[in-house]
């Protein structure tokens, strides 16, 4: 018999007698369908208080001795099983988070820490590989033996100590798979819903992480995006969502629909953490600015270009109006842009996403046991009636095996253009007003879950950054009724840094965010029932999904 090392015996006796008095799976307590998340479990442990605690603060007790990550992660586990059973957020959580979380506490003691992220519990998205869980991107397809190897990004995790806490549902492929999907259902998983209103739509794809955060049930999320699924289900359940620029976060070993615009992301309930995990995932040390963000001048002199989005609703008009009034009062600068080539990009951006995910989804399948290319997906999902009970049909896999080869002249041509005219909708309207940054709604009020509808889904914000592979950042503006809108800020090329600065003396001096159940202030003809309906006719559906 191998003899144990001292750190893994010391983790077993550490860990043991806490997974002892561990709770077992709980009932979730009924609600009305649209009412909100309330926690059945407190979120305070040891006098903090897991809603608003940021990094910083939970690595500063740790230091001292006052908190342990092995009672962070468990309390994080205990909410998973007595909250999540409303919300349905996390598929699945790792037998060795304890473990994980154990050794952390060694490194801590014997001062040997490896970051920011040590000791910290951490949700992915299931799209995203680990070596000793399943990673399925909600399909059924994908279900059974985990991939041989972790991705990159959880690679630099575990090596920067951080406890890789379970696996967040997510729209099933990332929404690309029928032309009017259900943001947030898998045939894994199941439906994720919004714990502000449980009847509401979480949106996008990377659902499950928003909605796991909003209800303290990690400490971050890392979530992915194509086009707007950090952060439209950042906006829509009042947390952090970071689109970070292209190639800023590996993207190998992580499901993928285009290798132009896909990118990985920190999410979480507050700007701090977020770009502490990015510090993780990039290799790039953290910009110091938690402090200079408070300060009351944080924001006098920065100019930020506000395009408004009417189509979006009047109650979100009205909070991008009071957004504006705010950072204004704050020494901002805010004035009224528009940005160009938008109903171009929107023609263009999903014919070349069809001929990129076909192209891309092979490379994944062919690594992984299962469907081998997109052809035999394909027929998984024909022979497997679990796989229609809500994405009912397949069409975007369909047209994307007849799509143009990406060696076609026809595609090079219509990336080109979105690339040119992407990049120049932002460069030119912050050069022409000498901006610091871009403003936007992030979301519409969240919609009313339907499986036979689809989605509700006019949110053409994220499109200019999404496909210019330039910055983005979601952040708590407020609420229409008791539902979370985010203000979406947009830069130049690779200032993710300078943005998340920004981002952070924003959301300091509008305080968004409330947790579920605690929008009570809210006026009675802003309820939530209605608040969220917006026109869907609009904007072309399939070029406009989170994904």
């Amino acid at each position: 018999m191998k003899t144990r090392s001292m750190a893994a015996m010391t983790a077993i006796l550490i860990v043991a007698p806490l997974i002892a008095v561990a709770p077992g799976p709980q009932a979730a307590a009924q609600s009305r369908p649209g009412g909100s998340a309330r926690s059945a479990e407190s979120t305070l442990v040891g006098g903090i208080d897991l809603d608003t605690v940021t990094i910083p603060e939970l690595q500063a007790r740790m230091a001292r001795g006052s908190l342990s990550s092995v009672r962070l992660t468990l309390a994080y586990l205990r909410r998973i099983k007595s909250v999540d059973p409303k919300i349905n957020a996390v598929l699945r959580t790792s037998p060795t988070a304890l473990g994980q979380a154990a050794a952390s506490d060694i490194r801590h003691r014997l001062g040997r820490t490896r970051g920011p992220l040590d000791g910290i519990p951490v949700l992915l998205k299931d799209n995203v590989n680990t070596r000793d869980m399943e990673t399925t991107a909600g399909s059924l397809a994908l279900a059974g033996k985990p991939p041989a190897a972790d991705a990159e990004l959880v690679a630099k995790l575990r090596a920067g100590g951080a406890v890789i806490l379970g696996k967040a549902n997510l729209s099933e492929w990332a929404n690309f798979r029928v032309a009017r999907p259900t943001s947030g259902w898998s045939a894994v998983g199941g439906q994720t819903h919004n714990p502000y209103v449980l009847d509401r739509n979480p949106c996008g794809s990377s659902a499950g992480s928003a909605a796991a955060l909003a209800a303290s049930l990690a400490q971050v999320a890392i979530g992915t995006e194509t086009d707007g699924s950090i952060v439209c289900p950042a906006g829509m359940n009042a947390v952090v969502g970071l689109k970070p620029s292209l190639g800023v976060v590996s993207q190998s070993g992580v499901v993928p629909i285009s290798a132009e615009q896909d990118t990985a992301g920190p999410m979480a309930r507050n700007v701090i953490d977020a770009a502490l995990t990015l510090s993780v995932l990039s290799g790039d040390p953290a910009p110091d600015f938690a402090t200079a963000a408070t300060r009351p001048d944080a924001l006098r002199g920065k100019r930020i270009g506000l395009w408004r989005l009417p189509v979006l609703g009047a109650g979100v008009d009205a909070l991008m109006t009071r957004t504006a009034e705010r950072l204004r009062a704050s020494g901002a600068e805010v004035v009224e842009v528009d940005l160009p080539y938008q109903e171009r990009l929107a023609e263009l951006e999903f014919p070349a996403l069809l001929s990129e995910f076909h192209r891309d989804i092979d490379a994944y399948l062919a690594t992984r046991k299962g469907p081998r290319d997109l052809a035999e997906l394909i027929d998984f999902n024909r022979a497997h009636p679990q796989e229609q009970t809500c994405f009912a049909g397949q069409e975007l896999f369909e047209q994307a095996l007849v799509a143009p080869a990406t060696t076609d002249p026809r595609y090079l041509a219509m990336r080109a253009e979105l690339a040119d005219l992407s990049r120049r909708s932002i460069d030119e309207v912050m050069a022409e007003h000498g901006l610091d940054a871009i403003a936007s709604p992030a979301n519409p009020p969240a919609w009313t879950t339907d499986c036979g509808r689809g989605d509700n889904d006019v949110i053409p914000s994220s499109t200019p950054a999404a496909v210019a592979g330039y910055p983005s950042l979601s952040v708590p503006a407020g609420f229409v009724g008791e539902l979370p809108v985010g203000l979406l800020l947009m830069a130049g090329k690779n200032q993710d840094a300078g943005l998340l600065s920004l981002g952070a003396a924003v959301e300091h001096r509008l305080d968004g965010r409330r947790a579920p159940g605690t929008c009570r202030r809210c006026r009675p003809a802003e309820r939530a029932r209605g608040a969220g309906r917006v026109s869907s006719g609009a904007r072309p559906v399939d070029s406009r999904r989170p994904s």
